[in-house]
């Protein structure tokens, strides 16, 4: 549960299960973690495609010292936030959930034959059964195989004497480079995700704000009666 507090949560009034309440679902270090890794991954990709030739908007030393440090600073910041989603125990949120086939189904035709959502969004649910394959995938596969083979590429000096290093350098170039194409589809499809909500800058106001309106267990409310511990407000 988030530590973050707010005075409103003190004065709001708890209604009973099955009722909505506009809750801090997401904590000021998730969407610092969100915003920060989004600008990140579109610095690497903009220079990344300026590396490989596709645009010349930036000379090509300066986009080598702006990806080089820009994937630093994303191997860094996944680090810290590995650390937190254990320590926290929001690791779960990510494990796989029954129903993605449900989730499926919606997206690929309930959407548009107006079916409601087969999922619901909760304190403890934050994701949905797709959206939890998609990122374990994003955070276990792709992930990693982009900043292993980024390091092993940037200390090339280190082994480029040995005499399959040229066949090697290639395949660390593909490896990287595919790993980086997968990033930009996982990227695109998040963002067309994002206009999916109840208005089509519902999940980006959610995750610039940190609120959303989503129902509570009987324990949630316990919860939030006792500690105060997570912030509430009456509207939007």
């Amino acid at each position: 549960m988030s530590s973050q507090t707010n005075n409103s949560s003190h004065n709001t009034k708890i209604k009973t299960r099955g009722e909505k309440h506009y809750v801090m679902i997401y904590t000021r270090y998730e969407r610092f973690w969100h915003w920060s890794q989004a600008i990140l991954i579109f610095t690497l990709f903009y220079t990344g495609l300026g590396l490989h030739g596709t645009h010349s908007l930036l000379d090509f030393q300066t986009a080598v010292v702006i990806h080089t440090y820009g994937a630093l600073a994303l191997i860094v910041l996944w680090i810290f936030t590995t650390f937190w989603n254990f320590t926290t125990g929001q690791w779960r949120q990510y494990l796989f959930k029954e129903g993605v086939l449900k989730v499926i189904r919606f997206y690929a035709y309930g959407i548009l034959a107006g079916e409601p959502h087969p999922y619901k969004k909760g304190l403890q649910r934050k994701q949905n059964a797709l959206q939890s394959m998609a990122y374990m995938a994003f955070m276990v596969l792709i992930g990693p195989a982009l900043w292993a083979s980024g390091i092993i590429y940037l200390v090339y000096d280190l082994w480029s004497g040995h005499s399959w290093s040229a066949d090697g350098l290639t395949l660390i170039a593909f490896i990287h480079t595919a790993a980086a194409f997968l990033m930009g589809t996982f990227v695109i499809i998040h963002i067309y995700m994002t206009t999916t909500g109840k208005t089509p800058t519902h999940y980006i106001k959610t995750m610039m704000t940190g609120y959303d309106n989503i129902e509570l267990t009987e324990a949630e409310i316990a919860y939030i009666e006792e500690t105060h511990a997570i912030a509430m407000k009456d509207e939007p």
